[in-house]
């Protein structure tokens, strides 16, 4: 964690750079949201608030209870309430030191500082978990912002083929019949309807992402406006991938391997944790086994007596302890609790490590059909839907093929090139997935930028 905020503070001054550029050109790369979002994240500022709190703790749970001071007017006479008519009539003033048992207290001095141990490792996953969900929706805004583009590029040239078909009509010149002009207005009437439902899928993907980004000082006070006119740059990002070097193991399903690697990711060793300090614990429930001791010691002053002879004063020392002999139902049972608390978090730990194995298994599978999709589009689909278009205009502007065909042909072509964007948005998807589950280094946030 030491080197993350190193990292963080060095960043400090780019990112005010990158916001009055942001809030001028509206243009957001995914480094920036992710190094916004994890500087702007109160959970992890409340994280590190609690470790210290658990620290300061931890030292107040080391040292000894304060001593109690007792003052007391002892064998007053009550015939005559006089000080010195009676030998016995003290003033008293006394001190007890209470020692805790056995080695209680530096065992609940390390138990806290194994506690406070979680939140440095809770932090890490939580920068990873920021990453990819920032990467999510970033993704998602461009996703629709790309989609958008597409339509708004290829809207034009089924303006073109409307205009033609009229064209064509009017001079009786061809096969156009008033269906394929009602065709040409309908499919431009369906790209308006799915331009409306992208910029809906936009702005709600923008407004989840400013959740992570809720900065006032960062983001324009205007943040509907900014909201409405946020882009992202015209290419995907490069993200680099963590899980190169147990690709092998990915492959082959060596299901040990992996589940070696994930025992070192920050949410299992939050668990593990965890079992340290729950060790701990049935170490300090066996201390209740020891007596507890306790010192006193008081000094009493007795006035002369009533004819002026001098009295003695009195002092006077003892120990106190007590006698744990009735273990059954208490000290038995607090370390039974605290072993059974043990075993408990160790089955979490188990449960835990057992859903990130099958998660990763599912986002890797994922991702090599992805890969073979993209393969495909790009050896073959788009090119056959390219030339499938040009030939059915071609043929058209010939006098050789049918409107109707055109039309198809080229809502065809561009749903391949739609597809094939959603084929790479859902690769670096994916990938910042498995991403995730080999984010053991604190500099993660680092590592996974690539060139936007």
């Amino acid at each position: 964690m030491k080197r993350f905020m190193s990292f963080i503070s060095i960043t400090t001054f780019i990112l005010f750079t990158a916001y009055a550029v942001a809030a001028d050109s509206r243009v957001l790369t995914l480094d920036e949201a992710i190094v916004a979002a994890i500087k702007q994240d109160p959970w992890l500022k409340g994280s590190k608030y609690s470790e210290d709190a658990i620290i300061a703790n931890s030292v107040a749970a080391s040292t000894l209870p304060d001593p109690v001071v007792s003052i007391s007017l002892a064998n007053l006479p009550t015939d005559g309430f006089a000080f010195d008519q009676e030998p016995m009539t003290q003033l008293k003033a006394g001190v007890t030191q209470t020692f805790p048992r056995g080695d209680s207290l530096d065992i609940r001095h390390k138990q806290l500082q194994e506690v406070a141990k979680q939140h440095p490792i809770m932090r890490q996953d939580r920068i990873a978990k920021i990453t990819l969900a920032v990467s999510l929706k970033w993704l998602e805004i461009f996703r629709a912002q790309q989609t958008i583009s597409l339509i708004e590029h290829d809207r034009a040239l089924f303006e073109q083929l409307g205009e033609v078909a009229r064209a064509s009509y009017s001079s009786a010149i061809g096969k156009v019949r008033q269906q394929d002009i009602v065709r040409a207005q309908l499919e431009l009437t369906r790209l308006e309807d799915r331009l409306t439902k992208l910029h809906s899928q936009k702005e709600q993907a923008t407004a989840q992402l400013l959740e992570w980004l809720s900065d006032e000082a960062a983001w324009p006070k205007n943040s509907a406006h900014f909201q409405q006119n946020i882009t992202l740059p015209e290419r995907l990002p490069t993200i680099r991938p963590l899980y190169l070097d147990a690709q092998g193991d990915l492959e082959s399903g060596n299901m040990q391997t992996l589940a070696y690697l994930l025992n070192n990711h920050p949410y299992v060793l939050v668990f593990e944790q965890k079992i340290e300090a729950s060790k701990t614990g049935i170490d300090l429930a066996k201390q209740q086994y020891k007596p507890q001791w306790g010192v006193n010691a008081s000094y009493a002053y007795r006035a002369d007596d009533q004819i002026g002879r001098s009295r003695a004063d009195f002092i006077s020392v003892g120990i106190s302890f007590d006698l744990p002999l009735f273990t059954g139902n208490k000290q038995d049972q607090e370390v039974s609790a605290a072993i059974s608390q043990a075993e408990a978090i160790k089955t979490e730990k188990s449960l835990a490590l057992r859903s990130l194995l099958s998660q990763l298994q599912s986002a890797y599978a994922a991702h090599q059909r992805l890969l073979q999709r993209e393969a495909l589009y790009k050896s073959d689909i788009l090119l056959q839907m390219n030339d499938l278009a040009e030939a059915s205009l071609t043929a058209y502007t010939n006098d050789d093929g049918d409107f109707a065909e055109v039309v198809r042909a080229r809502i065809a072509d561009l749903s391949a090139r739609i597809d094939a964007l959603n084929i790479d948005v859902d690769l670096l998807k994916s990938q910042s997935q498995l991403n995730y589950f080999f984010s053991d280094d604190p500099t993660i946030v680092n590592t996974h930028f690539g060139d936007n």
